[in-house]
């Protein structure tokens, strides 16, 4: 019977030993069994966008520049209109000439600090951007320089309110608007000294509204008084009806523009923290001295109804009062209408005869009618004096 022999046991797979024959060797960590480990390569997050800070330039010297910008072109808009008004009214009274060539050193003066403001930080202190939020002491210098200009003009067209309606409420009214706004405007400078950072010049907000406020006001009394002054004043004829409408539509014009200007720069002010506002602000000191000079240089065209000194046909139908003759550029103005006389304007359509240049178709000649006047030109006719004459 054959002899079994025990085998020996093999040592299991659980007795093997774990050593790694390197030391150092680390042995990676094992998943759990009932977690399946995800393989799949995740999507990279949406890069985020770099949050942008807008240029401290473009904030306030974006309009500021543009404003610049305005005022220059109005400024040689000055330049035109003073060069037009010491040729052509050279007889004029001395004080107006001086008047008119003090707005217009501070018109160049107002410029020059302007253009002086935008070179400092802009070239000077080119690259640093902490020179961009302040302002400087040339720019303390716009408010007095522009709220000057204004009282100065103001205080001119209350002259002229006085001077066609003797109202002296209306003159004392705009007279206290133009010196409180002159005020303010000294102040606003006064407070860009002390404050002269941009983003707090709300802090002085009071004291730029009596500014502007006044400064609104006071234009607009001057476009009431006048209009209504002119309104009523109207003839009923045309010719001088016409004139009438001209200036009334150049006053209601230039005050108008000043006026709304002027609040437009107030409301910005208030409601909005950049420099926006200096948009309207720098142009303002210029629309004052071209609105007087508009008016001062059109007066030659209420006078004689015709820039070139000539009139048309249409003049010479409308006009009741003269006529105007040109020769070698130089301007007369001839009256032809003798006291207590009428003139009247037809249009002859007649077929007359002739014999040597002056007989009448009834034969009768022309100097043993009653005393009448034809002129061919114009077909005019010099009516007598009657009693019931108009």
């Amino acid at each position: 019977m054959p002899v079994r022999f025990p085998l020996p046991s093999l040592p299991s797979s659980k007795a093997r030993p774990t050593t790694h024959p390197c030391p150092s060797y680390t042995p990676p960590p094992t998943s759990p069994p009932h977690q399946r480990r995800d393989t799949r390569q995740s999507a990279p997050p949406p890069p985020t966008p770099e949050r942008t800070m807008p240029s401290p330039a473009a904030l306030t010297y974006g309009p500021i520049f543009i404003g610049v910008v305005l005022n220059i072109l109005l400024y040689g808009i000055m330049i035109t209109q003073t060069y037009l008004y010491f040729n052509v009214y050279r007889k004029d009274r001395l004080w107006m000439k001086l008047f008119v060539a003090l707005l217009f050193l501070c018109d160049t003066l107002n410029c020059a600090f302007d253009i002086t403001f935008l070179y400092i930080p802009l070239v000077n202190n080119f690259g640093n951007d902490s020179a961009l939020m302040y302002a400087s002491w040339v720019f303390a210098t716009d408010p007095v320089m522009t709220a000057l200009i204004g009282s100065l003009v103001q205080c001119f067209f209350a002259w002229r309110v006085k001077v066609l309606t003797n109202s002296w409420p209306a003159v004392f009214f705009i007279a206290t608007c133009a010196i409180v706004q002159f005020c303010g405007g000294l102040g606003t400078s006064i407070a860009v000294g002390m404050i002269p950072e941009f983003v707090h010049f709300q802090k002085f907000e009071v004291i730029v509204i009596v500014w502007l406020a006044f400064s609104a006001v006071a234009d607009c009394a001057i476009t009431v008084a006048l209009v209504w002054h002119l309104r009523k004043h109207k003839t009923g004829f045309a010719a001088t009806d016409d004139i009438v409408n001209r200036i009334i539509r150049l006053t209601v014009q230039t005050g108008l523009i000043t006026a709304l200007c002027a609040l437009v720069d107030l409301v910005l002010f208030i409601a909005t923290p950049a420099g926006l506002h200096l948009l309207f602000n720098l142009p303002l000191s210029k629309l004052y001295t071209n609105s007087l000079m508009s008016s001062l240089n059109s007066r030659s065209g209420w006078r004689y109804g015709s820039g070139n000194g000539e009139t048309t046909s249409d003049e010479n139908n409308r006009t009741d009062h003269a006529r105007h003759l040109s020769t070698r550029g130089e301007t007369r103005r001839v009256s032809m209408m003798p006291p207590n006389q009428v003139y009247i304007d037809v249009e002859s359509h007649e077929m007359v005869d002739v014999i040597d240049g002056k007989v009448l178709p009834g034969g009768a000649p022309l100097a043993s009618m009653p005393s009448r006047a034809y002129s061919e030109k114009g077909g005019r006719l010099s009516a007598p004096n009657r009693s019931d004459s108009f």
